[in-house]
């Protein structure tokens, strides 16, 4: 059975977060979550907290072993990008894209 949580509108690059999905892919949740709490990116802190979130949610039934969960997929979706103006030479505006990010974690049981 897979156990699916999402962050959406995450204030993050997809490619951000994408640079560390492949360090905790197809390990255990809770080594998955462990490797998260030390690395220093902001991604990582993001990740880790929906990880936690699937985890829980896969808590919330009561045929499924917690401590057997693999982590079987991350991804990160672009989600809807904020439009801001910056100041340039000779009067002109360039446009800068704040981007947001989808997070979507999925679980499944060690077979």
């Amino acid at each position: 059975m897979e156990i699916r949580a999402v962050a959406r509108y995450v204030r993050i690059s997809p490619q951000k977060v994408r640079m560390l999905i492949g360090a905790v892919k197809g390990k255990r949740a809770e080594d998955g979550v462990s490797m998260l709490k030390f690395m220093p990116q902001k991604a990582a802190a993001l990740m880790e907290k929906v990880i936690r979130s699937a985890v829980a949610n896969a808590g919330q039934n009561s045929n499924i072993d917690v401590d057997a969960l693999i982590i079987r997929n991350i991804t990160a979706d672009p989600g809807p990008m904020l439009k801001r103006f910056r100041a340039r030479a000779r009067g002109r505006g360039t446009r800068i894209l704040k981007r947001t990010a989808h997070i979507t974690v999925t679980l499944s049981e060690k077979k």
